[in-house]
Order: C-alpha cells, then structure tokens, then sequence
C-alpha cells in the first residue's frame, strides 16, 4: 500500500488536455447498474475497490481521502467496453389492436464497442495537505435495436437509448491525525441522453412530442463526495465514503422521464478495508450502496402507469422500475517481484431490475451481477508505470414476470446482459 512520504512538486497540468480527455470520457458504460464496476485501471483490476486502498491518480473517484495516499502522480487510461445486450419477447398478442405481436428475438447491439478514457491528478502540497483531480464517466443504459422490438405497436426506425455522463471532480485531503484522514470532493457533472424507435408510447405520456427521436439533450449538475481514511497500525487501513445526488433534467425527454425529464445520479456510499497478511500481498473489501430507487425516472415501476393511470412524464409516471443495488466487491494483489504487481478480485451486486419491470428495461437492461477481474502493473523505473486488467460481467438474464402489461398486448420480455473490459494505463510519479 502507498505511504504518505515520498512526495515531490510536480509540474503543471495543460488545462487543454483536461478539456479534451474530458470531452472523451464521456463514454458510455454500465456493470453495476449504470454504475462502472471500479475508476482507475488498478482498482478495475481488483474488481473495483478502493474506499480503503487509493492506488493510483483516480482515487478522488471512490473515495477523495485517498488522494492523501497516493503522492504526486499522474495516471491516464483507456478502456475497451464490449457489451452483448438482447431481449426475448414471448406470449404477446395485439390481435386486439389490429396489429400481430411483439414475440420474437431482439439485439440491441447495434453498436458493440466503446472507447472509455480516464484521466487522475494527484499532489502533495504538505505533510498534512493534498489535492487531486480525477475525470471519469459513466452510463451504461445503451442499447441500439436494429430490429425495433416494438415496431409491432408502430415503433419506427431503429429502438434504443443513449445515457453518458461525465464527471469532473477535484478534491482535497487533510490528515486530521497522524492516521486519519478526512478527503471531500467537488463532483462536477455533465450528462447527455437520446431516445429512437420508441413512438407507440406517446399513447401513454404527458407530453407525446417530448417522448422519443429528439436527438441528443445535455444536463449539468454539482454534488459532492466525502471520504475518510483510517490507519491501524501498519497493516490495516479503513474507509468510507459517501456521495450526494446529483440533479439532473432533461427538457427534450420530458415526456418519457418522470418528474417532466427530471433524471437525477443517485446518492451511493460505501465502506472498505485493506489489509496486508504480509508485506507484497494485500487483500481489500468494499461494500457499496447506489441508491437507484430514490431517483424517480430510475426507481418508479411500470404499474405506476398501469395500476395508477400516471402517464410517462409525470411527477408519479412509471420509470424503469430498477432497485438499490448493493456491491460486494474483493480484491487482492501481489507484488511478484520489485517491477511486477499482479492483481484479481470479484464482485457480486444485487439485481437492479425487477422480473415485472423488464418492459421498459428492453431498453435498459443492466442486469449483470457478477465480475471476475485480472491486473498487473509492470513498474519501468522509479517514475514510470504501465498497468492493465481485464474484466468479465457473466452473462445474466431476467426472465418477465408479469412484465408486459395487457394494454401492450401481455406476455413476458426477457432481457440479457454480459460485458467484457479490456483497459490499459500509464502512471508517472513525479
């Protein structure tokens, strides 16, 4: 684990390379939810913990009191996300409505591969004092159905949704005593969604000409993430952290997202420790909490439309129904030799969607629970650093129940995803 020592002066950062690997971490990707399963390649390889172990540059991301930790450094990453996503409809009948029905087999791969850059900053100002920046992004409900699972009902062109977001966020860290520290973040947010292909439910909104194929509305937003460190003598380390929701809305979908476009990111907070048997092993723990129903475009359920007449779009309108999830994660590394750290963990998350919800989530149907993960960092010199991981969410499927209701014809959606990550960075210290 890193020690709070050993910290030079770094130099300055271009405010243009900010902005610009800014611009391109807003690329969407999803394994918790549409929460990503970790930030920096380190911790991705380690099944994403970190609230009690910063590693490298993107700490301020899980937990701001790691950039006490991690001295002057800088990170940069990319990753490749490849998500597999389709939809099995069965039993539905529109005989009633003049058409035939929505059964048959659907891929939402329309697009397959996603680039997704990431980008950390960290620097020791004092013995006590530090600060950091850290640029990341997240998203995930993307799905592109070339074949319109609802064209049946009128559904036009291609189906799908496109959810990015963007994160900004600074942050600063004291050591309160000489093993606490306390870390707080500025989490500035940027968000962009768009909608195709879903037209027959105009039938069901507040505001049909806000509902679908209004290309690409943004959204800004400012919360904040605090976090705390703790040291037990010299093998133990502990955390938390927690982070605020986030408002968002977006205007142009106010017809489709509940609250008049309303689309928040969600409070989630943790805890973690890390723990090292012997001096080249160390093995962490995270527990981690994404409060998905509190945001009422995310967590109200269909029947809010079916049960309660609430049209889609209104402050009660139907969302997609998703829960809480919470995330288990563990993780364990080894340094093989003074220039080889290797690293492995996996990660269980509770389900988000529902069996009666999966109508909706055709279009969203991040589903995945479980993530085997592998890392390394290969150590050049004394300044310079390669990493990497791989990472594999198994295939998971939700089988409808219920999940179509009879003003759509009824029957069940089943909805599958699995992922595949493959990410690279380079570290220097400074």
């Amino acid at each position: 684990m890193a020690q709070l020592k050993h910290f030079a002066k770094a130099p300055r950062i271009s405010v243009l390379s900010l902005l610009t690997l800014g611009v391109w971490a807003s690329v969407a990707h999803a394994t918790n939810g549409y929460f990503s399963h970790g930030y920096g390649v380190k911790s991705e390889g380690m099944a994403g913990v970190g609230i009690a172990l910063p590693q490298d540059g993107l700490t301020a991301a899980t937990n701001p009191a790691g950039t006490a930790f991690t001295g002057d450094r800088l990170d940069v990453g990319l990753s490749l996300f490849r998500p597999s996503r389709s939809t099995e409809i069965s039993g539905n009948d529109l005989s009633s409505l003049g058409s035939t029905s929505l059964d048959g087999h659907y891929s939402g791969d329309g697009k397959r591969n996603f680039f997704i850059p990431e980008f950390g900053y960290t620097r020791q100002l004092s013995d006590d004092l530090s600060w950091g920046l850290a640029v990341y992004g997240n998203g995930g409900m993307n799905t592109q159905y070339d074949h319109n699972p609802f064209a049946a009902l009128g559904g036009q062109g291609k189906a799908g949704v496109n959810l990015e977001q963007l994160f900004l966020s600074p942050s600063i860290a004291y050591k309160i005593t000489p093993h606490q520290v306390l870390g707080v973040a500025l989490n500035l947010a940027y968000q962009q969604f768009s909608a195709q292909g879903i037209q027959p439910f105009a039938m069901a909104s507040a505001s049909a000409s806000n509902l679908s194929n209004r290309g690409t509305d943004t959204s800004t937003g400012v919360g904040a993430r605090i976090g705390w460190i703790g040291q037990w003598g010299p093998s133990l380390r502990v955390g938390a952290t927690w982070s605020s929701k986030i408002s968002g809305k977006f205007d142009k979908y106010k017809g489709l997202f509940a609250d008049q476009g309303s689309f928040d990111i969600p409070e989630n907070y943790g805890v973690g420790l890390a723990y090292q048997p012997a001096e080249d092993w160390t093995v962490a723990l995270d527990y981690q909490v994404i409060a998905y129903s509190d945001v009422k475009s995310v967590g109200q359920p269909i029947q809010n439309l079916t049960a309660n007449g609430q049209p889609l779009g209104a402050s009660q309108g139907p969302g997609f129904g998703w829960n809480d999830v919470r995330v288990v994660k563990l993780g364990i590394s080894h340094d093989f030799s003074p220039t080889l750290t290797l690293r492995a963990g996996y990660s269980h998350a509770t389900q988000a969607v529902p069996k009666d919800q999966t109508f909706f989530n055709i279009l969203a149907p991040g589903v995945v629970q479980d993530h085997l993960t592998a890392g390394f960092t290969w150590k050049l010199d004394q300044h310079a650093e390669w990493s990497g991981y791989v990472a594999q969410a198994f295939s998971k499927s939700v089988h409808g129940q219920s999940s179509i209701p009879d003003s759509f014809g009824g029957g069940e959606a089943d909805v599958r995803l699995k992922e595949t990550l493959v990410g690279v960075s380079y570290g220097w210290k400074f």
